[in-house]
């Protein structure tokens, strides 16, 4: 079996390829990635046909198509349905009801999966909340998915899923919410599909961020483990300026906000600990 091509980085270069997708992703590669940098970049090569690594970082300060083909090689888009869900428990049993408080029926509820990436989670939590809060028809809730790695988004747009990532998901639930199979591919029903709207943001861009407003719960769960000190407290900032006031974010099982910003309070609730916009009074 042929070994997959790399291209070979003196340490120099690797330093400045890391550093350019660091600023651009918040993301910290380096030596520790070298195979794994060094394997991607020649599938870049070879697709465009640049032949030296100059060349090739110059064509990333001006190409943006060819700097977003190259952020969405590098981003992990391990996920599937009901992942973590006894956070979706506590959604639907503790923090939509602590939010209606404020709220009348027909008010709007903005719920952020980011990242999302290839849609699971997004999906997730509508049917979640259609089979699990009975409060779901009577306020106008809007789920909204974003991701930095545009292939992701368009396969969370087609909603065409394997069987691993509907493991966890009864088989009453893939019979309502999902087309028939074929080959052992299911496709989410198109009502579902429309239910959840799919944009591209890059978490530690704050400017970018803000175009998408502000929202009642943000679920940001297993990326800060991917960044340093830095990027997680500037994702901490800008995760605080897109939650509306006493909004709520869930982090992954492993990932605590009590460790990178005080501007989050710890909840702690019968199914999850969450983390609670602090504001002042």
């Amino acid at each position: 079996m042929t070994e997959p091509r790399t291209v070979p980085l003196s340490a120099v270069d690797l330093q400045r390829l890391s550093t350019f997708l660091y600023r651009q992703t918040g993301m910290r590669f380096g030596e520790a990635k070298r195979y794994y940098i060094e394997r991607r970049l020649a599938d870049r090569y070879a697709a465009t046909g640049i032949p030296d690594f100059s060349t090739y970082l110059d064509t990333l300060r001006t190409d943006a198509m060819e700097r977003e083909t190259l952020i969405n090689a590098f981003t992990v888009n391990e996920t599937y349905f009901y992942r973590e869900d006894h956070q979706l428990a506590c959604l639907s049993q503790s923090l939509l009801p602590a939010l209606v408080t404020r709220r009348r029926p027909g008010d709007k509820i903005r719920i952020w999966s980011l990242p999302c990436s290839t849609g699971e989670e997004a999906y997730s939590i509508a049917i979640w909340l259609l089979e699990n809060w009975r409060l779901v028809d009577a306020y106008h809730v809007e789920i909204v998915g974003s991701d930095i790695d545009t292939r992701a988004l368009a396969a969370a747009r087609d909603g065409i899923y394997g069987e691993r990532a509907l493991a966890r998901l009864p088989p009453a639930l893939r019979d309502a919410y999902f087309e028939p199979p074929k080959r052992q591919r299911r496709r989410l029903i198109a009502d579902l599909r429309e239910s959840v709207t799919f944009t591209a943001a890059n978490l530690v861009d704050g400017k970018a961020l803000a175009l998408h407003g502000v929202f009642d719960v943000i679920f940001c769960r297993n990326v800060l483990i991917y960044f340093d000190d830095e990027s997680r407290l500037l994702a901490a900032d800008n995760l605080f300026d897109r939650l509306a006031p006493g909004g709520f974010l869930c982090l992954g099982h492993t990932e605590s906000m009590t460790r990178i910003s005080q501007r989050f309070a710890a909840r702690r609730f019968e199914d999850a600990t969450v983390f609670q916009r602090r504001d002042a009074g």
